[in-house]
């Protein structure tokens, strides 16, 4: 059965850092614009609700469990306007802090739930414990999507894991500071084409601390090329994924098809 494609949009834009009272408020305002637009998955940055380069007390201080208030409204927000949304934000679970990212449903439900495993230098480590599941994916219309964060999408392995289990449409919330332009411009691109996945890659765009980030968001397809690109300042980009496209890029050549396993086995002992 041919399956039609699913309307998404990338949030390049947050609340005041720091303020998630003020990033609640702006996700409802864009939930709406992008339900208006016929939009089914809304998808923001890494930290979108409380903000990312805080420090370690200000971090503590906002995070929450995973059904605390900030969850709870953003389930709301969903509801209220019938779009999926992934939000992030600080996770207090088991004496920990974590970087999660959770995905809710249209009708509020949470449906998956990813806790950052690649920690970035001392601006994570200092802050969070790393989360230890690789692979994290929910259905949303039929599309299989998985969820990353920023600095674990550098990492081949986690994209290639994702592509192995199904994902067809990689989420990244992303705080890619200036001036690693490349891994937006670059790399990414490289990760969707090499395992022929949809790739949404989301970043902030404001300034926190010694902190600017590149913004540049980019919705990627199954053959490398660009379905959505942002500049460096805040947008809403409304587009289209194609779940056959996957189907075609890879009828033509697989890299996943012609993968020899038993040469890579070196790479993991």
């Amino acid at each position: 059965m041919t399956r039609g494609p699913l309307r998404v949009a990338l949030d390049q834009g947050t609340g005041h850092s720091g303020d998630p009272a003020d990033a609640l408020d702006r996700l409802a305002d864009r939930a709406k614009v992008a339900a208006d637009a016929g939009v089914r998955l809304l998808i923001g940055p890494e930290m979108s609700l409380t903000g990312y380069n805080l420090g370690p007390d200000t971090v503590s201080e906002l995070a929450e469990p995973d059904d605390g208030p900030l969850s709870r409204a953003v389930a709301s927000i969903a509801a209220d306007t019938g779009v999926a949304i992934v939000h992030g934000f600080p996770e207090r679970a088991d004496g920990a802090v974590y970087n999660t990212v959770q995905l809710v449903g249209a009708d509020g439900t949470r449906l998956a739930h990813y806790r950052k495993t690649h920690l970035f230098g001392d601006l994570d480590r200092d802050v969070f414990t790393p989360g230890s599941v690789q692979v994290v994916q929910a259905d949303i219309e039929g599309l299989r999507v998985g969820l990353l964060i920023c600095y674990d999408v550098e990492f081949p392995e986690n994209v290639r894991a994702h592509a192995l289990a199904g994902t067809e449409l990689l989420l990244v919330p992303t705080a890619l500071m200036l001036p690693f332009t490349e891994v937006c411009d670059r790399l990414v691109p490289a990760r969707a084409l090499e395992n022929q996945i949809h790739l949404a890659y989301v970043n902030r765009c404001d300034t926190e601390g010694d902190l600017r980030y590149a913004g540049r968001s980019v919705l990627v397809a199954p053959d490398g090329s660009e379905t959505l690109r942002a500049g460096p300042e805040e947008q809403l980009l409304i587009g289209e994924v194609d779940p056959e496209a996957i189907t075609r890029t890879r009828a033509e050549q697989s890299y996943l098809r012609d993968r020899c396993p038993e040469l890579y086995r070196s790479l993991t002992s």
